[in-house]
C-alpha cells in the first residue's frame, strides 16, 4: 500500500495558530552581547551612574530602562511604543530581570526625571568609556573626523527648530555635533543640539572636552572637517594643541578669489591644476596658507568669433591645513573622510539615533546618546575580526541579533534553543566565542 501522507496532493499542511507563546524571543544575539557588556563593565557603569531608590511603588530601575533602550537600538527598534513592546520579549525580560515589560509611560517618565543633569552625567560616562576603549586599542596616532547631522522631526518637540536641513528645507529638527575616531569607526563624542545651531557652533568647547578625555597613549592627532568648520578660532585652538588639521575652505567670495590666482597644471591633459596663496580674514590673528585644486567638470559649447568652441567649466576645492603638502595630496586625504558619512547613517538609520522622541529636550538628548552608545557597542564587539568589523550594523543585526529561539528552563538553568540549521550558525558561534574571550 502506498504511503500518501508525505505528498501534498494539491494542498499544503496548515497549522492552528494563536498568540499564546511566552518563552520565545526574536533577539537571541542579545544574550552574548549582554555577556560582552557585563565583561566590559557597561551594565555596572549605567547602574552605578544612575542608582534607583527602591520603594514599594517602584516597578523598574533607571538602569533597566536605560539598558533596555540600548538593547532596542542594537535591535534596530525606535519609537516609545515599540520599545515598550520590545521590553516584553522573553529574552529581554530575562536579561534585565523584569517581571513584565516596561510600559511606555514608565520609560518616558524615567527619562524626563533624569533631565539635564542625567543627560550630562550620561555624556560624561560614555566619553570616559570611549576614552578607555581608545586607550586599550593601543593607537598612538588618531584621526578625528568632525561632522554634524540633521535629524528632522514631524512634531513640535522641545528644542526642535528650523535651520540647516538639506533634505527637508524649512522643516524643524535637531542638529547634533559629532566626532569619530576614524581608525576605530567609533563615534567618540557628540552633542545633541537644537536644529537652529550652526554647524560649527560650540566646536572649540566641544574639542576641549575631547582633548581632556584623550588617553595618555595618544601622541598625535589629525583633525579633519568640512567647510562648515572653517574658522580662525578653531585653527588657533588646534595649533595650540599641536594637532594637525585639514579643513575645507568656506568663503563668500571664494570662487572670485580662486579665479584671480596663478594656477599650475598638475596633469598632462591640462584638466587638473593647483594653486596656493596666503589669506587672512579680518578677525584672524594671523594669515594662513590656503591650497586649492581646480578640475574640469565638463566642457560646454559657446559661440566665439562667429564659430563655436568648447570651453571648460571648472570646479574648485580649497583647503586650510597644517600639513606642508601639495593641494592634490590634501584633496586625496580629504576625500577619505567621506566614509564617516556612512557611519553617521548607521548611527541614525541602523541604531536609530534620533528616531525615538519625547516632548522633552533632555529626554531626547539621553535617547540620542543611548543610541550612539549602542552603535559603539556594535563596533567594539566586532573589532577583533576583520570580516565582522567591515560589516554595517544592519547586516550584523540581521544575522546575529535577530535570531529567533525558544527559552527553556530546567531547574536553575535557563537555555536558549535556536534553529539548528541557522544559515549563519558557524559565524554566530565564532563571534560568540570571541565575545566570551573578550
Amino acid at each position: 500500500m502506498k504511503n500518501t501522507k508525505k505528498k501534498l496532493n494539491g494542498k499544503a499542511q496548515v497549522l492552528k495558530n494563536s498568540f499564546t507563546g511566552g518563552n520565545i524571543t526574536k533577539y537571541s544575539g542579545l544574550n552574548p552581547i549582554m555577556k560582552f557588556m557585563n565583561g566590559q563593565g557597561l551594565v555596572g557603569m549605567i547602574g552605578n551612574g544612575f542608582p534607583t531608590r527602591w520603594h514599594n511603588a517602584t516597578k523598574f530601575g533607571a538602569d533597566q530602562v536605560l539598558i533596555c533602550i540600548v538593547m532596542a537600538s542594537l535591535s534596530g527598534i525606535a519609537r516609545m511604543n515599540k520599545i515598550a513592546n520590545f521590553s516584553g520579549d522573553g529574552l529581554v525580560r530575562t536579561l534585565l530581570k523584569l517581571g513584565k515589560g516596561i510600559n511606555e509611560n514608565a520609560i518616558s517618565a524615567t527619562l524626563k526625571r533624569l533631565g539635564q543633569s542625567g543627560a550630562r552625567r550620561l555624556q560624561g560616562l560614555l566619553l570616559s568609556r570611549n576614552s578607555k576603549w581608545l586607550g586599550e586599542s593601543g593607537l598612538k596616532s588618531i584621526t578625528l573626523d568632525a561632522d554634524s547631522t540633521v535629524r528632522t522631526v514631524r512634531g513640535n518637540q522641545e528644542g526642535a527648530a528650523k535651520g540647516y536641513n538639506p533634505k527637508k528645507k524649512g522643516a524643524k529638527g535637531y542638529h547634533p555635533l559629532l566626532v569619530f575616531v576614524s581608525e576605530m569607526k567609533m563615534l567618540y563624542h557628540s552633542w545633541f543640539r537644537t536644529g537652529s545651531a550652526y554647524t560649527a557652533n560650540g566646536i572649540t568647547d566641544f574639542l576641549r572636552e575631547v582633548k581632556a578625555s584623550l588617553p595618555g597613549t595618544v601622541e598625535k592627532v589629525f583633525f579633519r572637517a568640512d567647510s562648515g568648520f572653517f574658522s580662525g578660532e578653531l585653527f588657533d585652538l588646534l595649533e595650540g594643541y599641536g594637532w594637525d588639521y585639514l579643513v575645507k575652505v568656506k568663503l563668500k567670495n571664494l570662487k572670485k578669489l580662486l579665479g584671480a590666482q596663478k594656477w599650475t597644471m598638475a596633469d598632462a591633459k591640462g584638466e587638473i591644476a593647483a594653486c596656493e596663496f596666503t589669506y587672512r580674514a579680518k578677525i584672524w590673528e594671523k594669515a594662513r596658507t590656503l591650497r586649492a585644486v581646480r578640475t574640469v567638470k565638463e566642457y560646454v559649447e559657446v559661440e566665439f568669433l562667429g564659430g563655436r568652441d568648447l570651453v571648460p567649466v571648472y570646479q574648485y576645492a580649497c583647503y586650510a591645513s597644517s600639513y606642508d603638502k601639495g593641494a592634490g595630496e590634501l584633496h586625496e586625504i580629504y576625500k577619505r573622510r567621506s566614509v564617516s558619512e556612512t557611519w553617521i547613517e548607521q548611527v541614525k538609520g541602523h541604531t536609530m539615533a534620533g528616531g525615538t522622541l519625547t516632548n522633552d529636550f533632555w529626554a531626547n538628548d539621553i535617547l540620542w546618546q543611548l543610541a550612539v552608545f549602542a552603535y559603539n557597542i556594535s563596533v567594539m564587539l566586532r573589532r577583533k575580526k576583520d570580516r565582522f568589523k567591515r560589516q554595517e550594523h544592519r547586516t550584523f543585526m540581521d544575522w546575529f541579533v535577530k535570531v529567533p529561539a525558544r527559552i527553556t528552563r530546567s531547574g536553575r538553568r535557563t537555555e536558549l534553543k535556536m534553529y539548528e540549521h541557522h544559515f549563519f550558525r558557524e559565524d554566530w558561534e565564532e563571534l560568540e566565542g570571541l565575545l566570551d574571550a573578550a
